[in-house]
């Protein structure tokens, strides 16, 4: 098949596809993301029940993820340092960095020092919030928040509320069930 009549047959089913999703749900995406099931995808990847992860988003395994959690788009899951292990009903938000390694020192010493590796936990029931960055070795408590554009540096105790760049406490979560909340300091 000729590259031009390949683009064209793209470009008929994006439009097609684009068209359903409008129709249906009130959505425009991205080619992959609007092409590919995220059920499908989290099925293949091994994580639970009812999860789901956009086409969008880089897994690089080891990466667990629990049942009923949404991986949003624009996401990074890097789990080659350490692996990365995400909890039952979480919302990672769009373009939220997941990383088990940094290669600070390797670059500030001219490749003399190893990157920094380490695990990162996301408990059951957190939510992180948009262009969120969680680094190498962080555990984050079941039941906690990542606001908006936060770097989490350390740990975050279990029904904590973080935020800001580095990430500090800005509350905690109170209540369970339908009449959960938030309590700001």
């Amino acid at each position: 098949m000729d590259p031009d009549d390949i683009a064209d047959l793209l470009r008929r089913v994006h439009t097609s596809t684009d068209e359903d999703l409008r129709r249906q749900f009130k959505r425009s995406l991205s080619f992959g993301d609007g092409l590919f099931d995220r059920w499908e995808r989290a099925s293949r990847l091994g994580f639970g029940e009812n999860s789901s992860v956009y086409d969008s988003a880089l897994v690089f395994e080891p990466v667990r993820v629990g049942h009923n959690t949404w991986i949003g788009p624009w996401t990074i899951l890097d789990g080659s340092g350490g692996g990365v292990d995400i909890g039952d009903f979480c919302s990672i938000s769009a373009g939220v960095q997941v990383y088990t390694h940094d290669t600070l020192r390797w670059a500030l010493s001219g490749g003399e020092a190893q990157r920094t590796t380490g695990p990162v936990r996301i408990g059951d029931r957190c939510y992180i919030g948009p262009m969120s960055v969680v680094v190498a070795g962080v555990s984050i408590g079941d039941t906690s928040v990542v606001a908006a554009n936060s770097v989490v540096l350390r740990d975050v105790p279990a029904r904590t509320v973080v935020g800001g760049s580095p990430a500090r406490r800005l509350g905690r979560v109170v209540g369970d069930g339908d009449s959960v909340g938030i309590e700001y300091d």
